[in-house]
């Protein structure tokens, strides 16, 4: 698998300094205009590709965020690859967030398939079937099954995963990104009671989205 940086995620540094070289040159030009604003487009680019330490969840059994930004969707849906009703919890994330995405469970990757699409905005509904995504299928303890779906949205252009095939990953470790605006879905096993509603905002590898009901 490979690894990303700590503070700046690695696939961001290429926009960043072509963004930083053009307001240098700018700014030797004495276009202070053009220099200022990409100055400001600078800033920008940095900050949406950092990518802070995160703190997980107490519970060390709670189901982490496996993304920054607002759930827009807890319901039961069809599970994308096997078909069956599940609890899903969707997360939409704006070019604000944070968009280095985690492992909500630890356990090991079992398939990971990518499927072309259109650019929706990632909140729609139809995004999730008809939008750029990437499924990552996750077996964590017990042989629970996770399914995460990486969504392009009306921005976004692609869709990164760093991880692999029987790659064995722990909870909260990063696992891709979704550059510029987009959605994470989470499809869980039954048994798992949701902690968080519509509306709520969510940290990536820190949020408890959801713990097993106890008996």
């Amino acid at each position: 698998m490979l690894k990303p940086s700590v503070s700046v995620a690695l696939e961001g540094i290429p926009y960043i300094i072509i963004s930083a070289f053009t307001t240098l040159i700018f700014a030797i030009m004495g276009c202070w205009p053009m220099a200022l604003l990409g100055l400001g487009i600078t800033c920008f680019v940095g900050h949406f590709f950092r990518d802070p330490e995160r703190v997980g969840p107490e519970n060390a059994e709670a189901v982490a965020s496996p993304a920054d930004g607002k759930v827009i969707k807890v319901t039961r849906e069809a599970d994308p690859v096997t078909g069956e009703q599940r609890q899903v919890i969707a997360i939409f994330m704006n070019v604000f967030n944070v968009h280095v995405n985690r492992m909500p469970v630890s356990g090991k990757v079992e398939l990971i398939r990518y499927i072309p699409g259109k650019f929706f905005n990632a909140s729609f509904d139809k995004a999730s079937e008809d939008n750029e995504r990437n499924i990552v299928v996750v077996t964590g303890k017990g042989n629970q099954r996770f399914t995460m779906v990486q969504i392009a949205g009306l921005i976004a252009r692609r869709i990164v995963c760093w991880a692999e095939p029987a790659d064995k990953l722990k909870r909260g470790e990063r696992f891709g990104l979704i550059k510029f605006g987009s959605r994470v879905d989470l499809y869980m096993p039954d048994g798992y009671v949701p902690l968080v509603s519509v509306g709520q905002k969510v940290v990536a590898g820190e949020t408890p989205l959801a713990e097993k009901r106890k008996a």
